[in-house]
């Protein structure tokens, strides 16, 4: 219906779930300034960039349509020279269209105002409007046609404000499977230096999905620190060592190759919970390291040369690495599917895939290497002593 020409001023929409904090239309452009006509004009230009990629569709401004309204003029010289003040004109029209308070009425533990106001053909009919008897200095009467006039306009029916200035917001809807970032940073690669190009007091802003997944980002690195600092105070504890510490640390980015591959390859956003998914992949990467340092320690202290220890705990846990691993990684399956929870399950299963194959060969090669160059070549390949 949206694309026929019988229905040109019609705009549909199907909603969806949203995947993450609701943003109403996931493309999204602010323009801010005091003029409302600049203000609009900046709009529609930048609804024309926005309607010329494929991908949008339903593009229009959050607010843009004038409606029809009487504005009263007077004429001041003709209303100085019949006494006629601006107070005692106020108070005759909003006494007919409005009414004036004349008393109150007391029922019980309410209180009723009583007004008093001119009929409802007074107040619906234009004609009789200007035959209102508005009072002069002299006493008399004159009616309101004789020192006014009615004239049609239009004005904005509604202005929506944004920390107290008028802004403006150009929206679009995306029906096919390519990402809200993936569309706002090509409709902003066709905009060039629109945003340098404004006039002095007026702003660009980009909303919409990338608004509210950057505010996610910010949330989520305020607790990185503390996060940091909790995963080294247990590892160390654990570990008792800086240098079987630093091995394990160096583990974790294994899973961001897993999780950029497996995200492209089902076409899935990078959002807020994918990054949920990624913090909570660098512990499960870190645990299967943990488990792997300490059956090489281990073997070092049951009497085994350390080269042996090494080969050795890499075929011992081998097996229950990797079972525990598809064992997530098939227990994310069904989440796989979700709209909401499948960014975070694709993330888990591709990092964690790649980076236990990627620890079961790195960490053992770089235990030796790091045994080597505090110990010596050959205390590692003949005497039974640990790091």
């Amino acid at each position: 219906l949206m694309d026929s020409s019988e229905f040109t001023q019609l705009r549909g929409r199907v909603l969806r779930l949203e995947n993450g904090p609701p943003v109403g239309y996931p493309v999204q452009f602010r323009v801010t300034g005091d003029d409302v006509w600049v203000l609009r004009d900046l709009a529609e230009k930048v609804a024309e960039f926005m309607r010329g990629n494929p991908n949008l569709r339903n593009v229009h401004l959050d607010w843009n349509e004038l409606r029809k309204s009487l504005v009263l003029k007077v004429d001041e010289d003709k209303a100085i020279a019949a006494g006629i003040t601006q107070a005692a004109l106020s108070q005759a029209l909003s006494g007919t269209l409005q009414g004036t308070s004349i008393g109150e009425f007391r029922q019980f533990d309410q209180t009723i105002p009583i007004m008093l106001r001119g009929t409802e053909a007074d107040r619906r009919s234009i004609d009789t409007l200007l035959s209102l008897n508005i009072p002069a200095g002299n006493g008399q009467f004159i009616p309101l046609g004789q020192i006014a006039r009615l004239e049609n306009t239009q004005e904005e029916s509604l202005i929506w404000h944004r920390n107290r200035t008028p802004t403006i917001t150009i929206r679009g809807d995306i029906y096919s499977k390519v990402q809200a970032a993936t569309v706002t940073s090509e409709v902003l690669g066709r905009m060039g230096n629109f945003a340098e190009t404004l006039p002095l007091g007026y702003r660009f802003e980009v909303g919409g999905a990338v608004e509210e997944s950057a505010k996610g980002a910010v949330s989520i690195q305020a607790g990185i620190p503390f996060f940091i600092v909790v995963v080294l105070t247990v590892l160390m504890l654990q570990l008792q060592s800086f240098q079987r510490v630093i091995m394990v640390v160096l583990t974790a980015p294994f899973g961001l190759i897993g999780v950029a591959s497996f995200l492209l390859l089902f076409n899935k956003p990078f959002g807020f919970v994918a990054m949920l998914g990624t913090i909570a992949l660098s512990g499960m990467i870190m645990r299967n390291s943990v488990i792997l340092v300490d059956q090489i320690d281990r073997n070092i202290e049951q009497g085994m040369i350390p080269h042996d220890a090494v080969v050795e705990a890499a075929v011992r846990r081998f097996r229950p690495i990797m079972l525990t691993a598809l064992a997530a990684i098939l227990a994310m399956i069904p989440l796989s599917e979700s709209v909401f929870f499948g960014p975070m399950a694709v993330a888990i299963m591709g990092g964690l895939l790649v980076a236990t194959l990627l620890t079961l060969l790195f960490l053992p090669a770089v235990y030796t290497l790091w045994f080597k160059l505090t110990r010596g070549r050959q205390a590692f390949e003949l005497l039974p002593t640990r790091v």
